[in-house]
This record gives C-alpha cells, structure tokens and sequence, in this order.
C-alpha cells in the first residue's frame, strides 16, 4: 500500500514554515505523496450542494486562508526529494487549459518528474461564476482539456480543434520530465468513470464508504472490458480522514488497536485500494498533524506495506 498525506496548505495552519516542516517530514517518513485541495474564493452565500457532506453544506467559510494548490505543489517540490505531488483534484474549469498545461508540465520538471494530476470536474456552480468560467458542460469541458493537456505533453508541434478549445499550432516547452504525466481521475458518477477508463492512470475516490468505492471500482472493470481496456493498468486510490484518536483513516471512527487498523487497512487492500490518502483533522496545528502522521506510520504504515 502506498500512503498519501494531505499538506496543510489551508486554514489558520497555512504557512511557510509549516508547509516546510511538515513537508520534509512527510518525505523523511517516507510517504508516497503529498496532496492539495483546490479553491479559490467563493462567495459567502452558496446554494450548490457539497457532495462529501450529509446535509449538502461545505464547511469551510469564504474568508479561510487557502493557498493556491500549483503554487502550493512548486514551493513543496523545491524542499522535498522524493514526496510525489497532486492536487486532490484540480477543477479543471477553473483555468484555462493552456495555462494549466504550462504550470504542470514546469511543475513537472522543477520536482524531477513528481506530478500526479488529480482532475474532477467541480461541484460549486457559484465558484466558477466568481472566477468567470462556464459552469455547463463542464464533463465536456474537462474531457477536451485531457485531450488538450495530452497533444501539449507529447506532440513537437501541438494542436488542438475541439467544441470548446481550439489552439492553432504552436510551441510549446518544456514537456514533463516523465514521459506520461499519471492522471488520477476523481468523482462518483457514470461520466467519471467513463473518464478514468479514457483518459485516467487511476480513479480517485474522495471520502467515501467503501461498498460505494466497491460498486464503482467494479463499474470502472465493466466500462474498461467494454473499451478493451485492462483494468489492471489502473491503480485505486482512496482519500479519507486520518482519525487522530485512532490514527487510523476512516469515514466512521475506528477502534484504536493496531491489529483493528491493520484489519481497516486490509479491508481496502481487498477492495482493490493500493493508495491511501490520509486528511490529517486534528488539534494542534501543524505539530498536531506531524505528531498523527508520524504515529500512523508506526503503528499501521510500515506493517500494512
């Protein structure tokens, strides 16, 4: 099992030193990858429906500190070696596809080929309407730009002329230092997984129960034997909260002895799960989260793989 960590880039613990500190200790542990969230502002009052809560609200009020998420990734990847880096998951509508391709592939090769590009469509009509970006067709939208992101990352002389997007020929360098810059592809709906099996390295299932990760990694199996697709060529990846009581990742509290979390941990193993992404909420800021992860990794991490 590979582990993920969410990096404290948001909220009262978003700092440069603490980005730092947490960063290179989440290196030193040994974690396969340090994560991000993406917004950017929103208004105060917003009627669209969070999907990952109960009741539809998003937590997070509009005057919360929240770093910008490639921002964020290049600053980590100038103090870090090894960490990979992803945004879980960029909203693709929220920028324009060139200029996106550009910061990732300069991302890319200022870390030495660390990028995974975590991509969703977003959820936040009001958000996209602050930033003056189309809400409609967004799926496609986002499709167009993979294809986009694609032709710009390989092709000497790229071009593109789809619905949305068009771009005559032109240069465009660097390209990524990795041959393929890995897209992990979230969401839990039948286009999401028609776009993991299209365009996607992985699928990225965020805050989930796992009978729900269950029906849709086996949906995804359905829709790659449609498309002569391997399955196997796709690697799960799930993001859940790191209970700090428990130092466990759950939807619902779990009991505290390591042989229950390696059992958890197994449990998503058997599902199909082979990245983890741990959400870090407990007290004491960033020390708060070092001290959690660092317990994590002794009591579960390096017994679960």
């Amino acid at each position: 099992m590979d582990w993920g960590i969410h990096l404290p880039h948001l909220g009262r613990q978003a700092s440069r030193e603490g980005l730092i500190r947490f960063a290179q200790k989440a290196d030193g542990l040994g974690f396969h990858s340090g994560w991000v969230s993406d917004h950017v502002a929103w208004p105060r009052d917003i009627t669209s429906k969070y999907p990952y809560t109960d009741d539809g609200s998003f937590p997070p009020p509009a005057d919360m500190s929240w770093l910008d998420p490639i921002g964020t990734m290049f600053f980590v990847a100038g103090v870090t070696e090894n960490l990979k880096l992803g945004p879980t998951v960029l909203v693709l509508g929220y920028r324009l596809p060139v200029v996106t391709a550009k910061a990732i592939a300069s991302l890319d090769v200022l870390s030495g080929g660390r990028v995974i590009l975590g991509v969703g469509v977003g959820w936040m009509r009001e958000e996209f309407e602050v930033l003056g970006m189309p809400f409609d067709h967004r799926g496609k939208r986002a499709d167009e730009q993979l294809e986009l992101f694609l032709e710009l990352f390989t092709r000497d002389h790229p071009s593109y002329d789809g619905t949305y997007y068009q771009v005559p020929e032109i240069g465009f360098e660097p390209k990524p230092a990795q041959a393929k810059v890995p897209v992990w592809v979230g969401g839990d709906t039948e286009p999401a997984y028609k776009r993991v099996v299209r365009y996607g390295d992985a699928f990225h299932a965020a805050f989930e129960p796992i009978e729900n990760v269950a029906r849709g990694w086996a949906r995804i199996g359905e829709l790659c034997e449609e498309a002569g697709r391997d399955r196997d060529e796709l690697t799960l990846s799930v993001r859940l909260y790191l209970d700090p009581a428990s130092q466990m990742p759950r939807r619902s509290p779990s009991p505290a002895r390591p042989e229950q979390m390696l059992d958890t941990a197994g449990r998503w193993g058997d599902v199909g799960a082979s990245h983890i992404l741990l959400d870090p909420v407990t007290r004491g800021g960033v020390e708060g989260r070092i001290e959690a992860m660092e317990a994590f990794m002794d009591r579960v991490g390096s017994q679960a793989g």
